[in-house]
């Protein structure tokens, strides 16, 4: 059962609403650094292969966040976001949903722009939180998918983008 069927079923609603499609365009063009919170070595992970997309794929400055791992496609990692060489631009999350509230809560302490919590993961508290300290948010989505769609990665895999070019945009 998925969390949002949970969630229909415990008889609760999704209230909040994300950006749309043109704001998280802006929100990735803006960025330049991002923190995947929850990244793991194993290259079978979401985590693992979104951070391989951004690493090959985008002029991003990746940092991986994991108390337990210690390096992570060739790159250092880091216990909290707090340990970071510099604030992320783009705070990416991997993280079960009931973390989610202190991970935008260690997002806003340390002055982040942006709290994106990956696909699949909902909580309301988290994103109110980000918010009411002014950080954007979007949640239940995939930042590597989006940044697909939008620099034309997606339609190689057969993706209908809704994006009619024969020009490819330039890395965010």
């Amino acid at each position: 059962m998925t969390e949002q069927t949970e969630q229909q079923s415990a008889g609760t609603q999704r209230t909040w609403e994300g950006p749309s499609a043109t704001r998280r365009l802006q929100m990735l063009r803006e960025a330049s650094s991002v923190a995947i919170v929850g990244a793991s070595a194993k290259p079978a992970r979401a985590s693992n292969f979104v951070g391989t997309y951004l690493l090959s794929s985008s002029n991003y400055r990746v940092y991986f966040v994991n108390p337990r791992e210690k390096e992570i496609l060739g790159h250092p990692v880091y216990a909290s976001l707090e340990d970071l060489p510099e604030v992320p631009d783009v705070v990416d999350v991997f993280r079960r949903s009931e973390d989610l509230p202190d991970v935008a809560r260690e997002a806003v302490a340390i002055g982040a722009k942006t709290l994106w919590i990956q696909l699949g993961l909902w909580n309301e508290e988290a994103a109110r939180i980000a918010e009411d300290a002014g950080l954007t948010v979007a949640m239940d989505r995939c930042i590597k998918i989006e940044h697909a769609r939008f620099h034309g990665g997606l339609n190689l895999a057969g993706f209908n983008t809704g994006v009619i070019s024969s020009k490819r945009q330039t890395l965010a």
